[in-house]
């Protein structure tokens, strides 16, 4: 049997009201569910009864869980990309900086430089490369864990930027220093103990 105009909208409406917004993947999972119910309907189900078990059949977490893996699907080569660039910062700058630790131990021309581009490097481009990467793949997280992420990200970012300054001779970096273990310690580390709580009773 086929689906009457008035049903197909009824499914139509439903997958919309489901927060799907990619126009493809509306398609696509409108003509998928007709399939299913229509062959649901002849065997004696109602309408609404038919839609449910189809879609628990196709998305047993919701059809908005589709749309995800969708999106992460079509973006997977950029994901890899950027994590070839950050590991590859990563790696390098590490390098660079225990290079330079070498080089002062053996008294030899550059240690200063190789410790300084290879610090800079790691704090300014890997570790914010990271933070995304990592912000990205827990956007689910609770409020209290997002809190603990940003206050902890921002503290780190903060007394790093505190060390460059102090390594540089620049003004300002006591400052920052205060700044970064004021909010490290007052801000980061409450949550990090109160989130650790909550897993312990719960």
């Amino acid at each position: 049997m086929r689906l009457s105009l008035d049903q197909v909208a009824v499914v139509r409406q439903y997958v919309l009201q489901s927060g799907i917004v990619n126009r493809g993947l509306q398609d696509d999972l409108i003509d998928h569910l007709c399939c299913v119910i229509e062959f649901k309907i002849e065997r004696g189900k109602s309408l609404q009864a038919a839609l449910e078990e189809a879609v628990n059949e196709l998305a047993p977490e919701g059809l908005i869980a589709l749309q995800l893996e969708t999106v992460f699907l079509l973006n997977s080569i950029k994901i890899i990309r950027m994590k070839k660039v950050m590991y590859t910062i990563g790696a390098l700058s590490v390098m660079a900086f225990v290079l330079g630790w070498c080089f002062g131990m053996m008294h030899w021309e550059g240690a200063r430089e190789l410790s300084i581009f290879g610090f800079l490097g790691f704090v300014f481009l890997y570790v914010p490369l990271l933070i995304v990467d990592r912000f990205k793949t827990n956007i689910r997280w609770v409020l209290s864990e997002k809190l603990k992420f940003i206050l902890g990200t921002l503290s780190g970012l903060i007394l790093s930027i505190a060390v460059s300054f102090k390594i540089l001779h620049l003004p300002g970096a006591d400052q920052l220093l205060i700044l970064g273990t004021g909010l490290f310690t007052f801000g980061f580390l409450p949550f990090l103990f109160f989130t650790m709580y909550k897993k312990s009773v719960s």
